[in-house]
């Protein structure tokens, strides 16, 4: 990607790869709106059905019929899995692990996936490979964790193959080997999973064929919409790049502005740096000054590099009520979208039993990110209002 001089350098290279790792499991928008029949659920529950038990903890985890309560979705995936539903094993694991509704305790994740893999359940490998590369509950053994995430992907799991490109990919638990690497991400795609595409979009978007550079935009489309945040940035900054691979006039605005809405600050970066110097919209101080402000926030000193000699540049020019003005609505702003999102309204076969809206990115220091409910991820999809904020 060249051509682009006035950007920053670190965000003219492709967005890396993101290494953390978990087991998303998440819920049409669809579903969301249907409300189970909550008193038949619940009377079955306290009898002991399984499968009503583990019906109820969806409806607490998602807020479908009853308020969001994960503390209630934890209890009813557990009582599952204490009769051993390898289903609901895995979903406990991930709570014990993520600290979902209980307290954290990988030790006891663990504990629950190797059960929900003693079960027979394949994906349970991955969650398990996961606690293995890491040390999470469990001794550190990266090697063991990539012979888990190949086993996976041997019966079929795209994630245990994407996560198996990823090991090629930084060289955990395996020689480092680009070759490899694609060959388990595109194992991956075949397998249906979508973060598989953005992964394998990236090394596409670096060879020096035209073929490969066109199969990486169609890629990162179809991740992007199927709801990867990073590949609705990484999409709208390569139609910045290249006008030309616009399906629409505003295509690149809109996917950084998504992308941004749910903060990943580098939108927010990007949209400043297009305000002002007027690429892609009309060339404004105080709407670059708003992005980059909203990106200062949502990055902190991440981002601080990209955005402090534009905040004061801009501010001096501005003055300061004006600047003052912006700050506050910028804060505003991002007190309402708080919530820095990785997937959105992700989709899978089993979103009727273990949904959630969304996933937030992980905390520094874990490797499980928390899975969102609708209640929790209300406002996820609004997008920045510039008209309003600069009046």
């Amino acid at each position: 990607m060249t051509g682009y001089r006035s950007e920053p350098a670190a965000l003219i290279v492709p967005v890396v790869i993101f290494a953390s790792m978990f087991i998303v499991i998440a819920q049409p928008q669809t579903a969301r709106a249907m409300n189970p029949d909550i008193p038949r659920i619940q009377a079955g529950a306290e009898k002991g059905s399984v499968q009503q038990q583990i019906e109820l903890g969806a409806a607490y985890l998602a807020g479908r019929g009853v308020p969001r309560d994960e503390k209630q979705a934890a209890y009813w995936y557990e009582k599952a899995a204490n009769s051993g539903d390898p289903g609901a094993q895995q979903q406990i694991g991930f709570f014990y692990q993520a600290g979902l509704g209980v307290e954290r305790d990988p030790a006891r994740a663990a504990q629950w996936f190797e059960r929900a893999v003693s079960g027979g359940l394949v994906s349970a490998k991955v969650n398990l490979g996961v606690a293995y590369v890491w040390g999470l509950g469990v001794r550190k053994d990266p090697i063991f964790g990539a012979q888990l995430f190949r086993e996976a992907a041997h019966k079929g799991d795209g994630m245990g193959a994407r996560y198996l490109g990823l090991m090629y990919h930084f060289g955990m638990g395996v020689p480092k080997d680009a070759s490899q690497a694609r060959h388990w991400f595109e194992l991956a795609v075949k397998l249906h999973n979508v973060p598989a595409k953005y992964d394998l979009a990236l090394m596409l978007s670096q060879e020096p064929d035209a073929d490969s550079r066109d199969r990486a935009i169609r890629l990162l489309r179809e991740s992007a919409g199927a709801g990867v945040v990073a590949a609705k940035h990484q999409l709208g900054l390569d139609i910045v790049h290249s006008p030309d691979l616009a399906r629409s006039p505003n295509e690149a605005i809109t996917l950084l502005e998504e992308a941004a809405s749910v903060g990943f600050w580098k939108s927010s970066v990007v949209l400043g740096i297009l305000s002002r110097d007027g690429r892609g919209v009309p060339k404004d101080r105080k709407a670059a000054y708003y992005h980059f402000r909203i990106a200062a926030l949502q990055g902190g000193e991440n981002a601080a590099p990209l955005t402090t000699n534009d905040l004061r540049t801009i501010s001096s020019e501005l003055g300061q009520a004006q600047s003052q003005a912006l700050d506050e609505k910028a804060a505003e702003w991002v007190e309402k979208h708080n919530r820095p999102l990785e997937f959105v309204n992700l989709h899978t076969e089993r979103s009727s039993m273990f949904p959630a809206y969304a996933l937030q990115y992980p905390e520094k220091g874990m490797h499980a990110g928390l899975l969102l409910g609708a209640n929790d991820a209300d406002g996820a999809d609004d997008v920045p209002d510039l008209g309003k904020a600069l009046r």
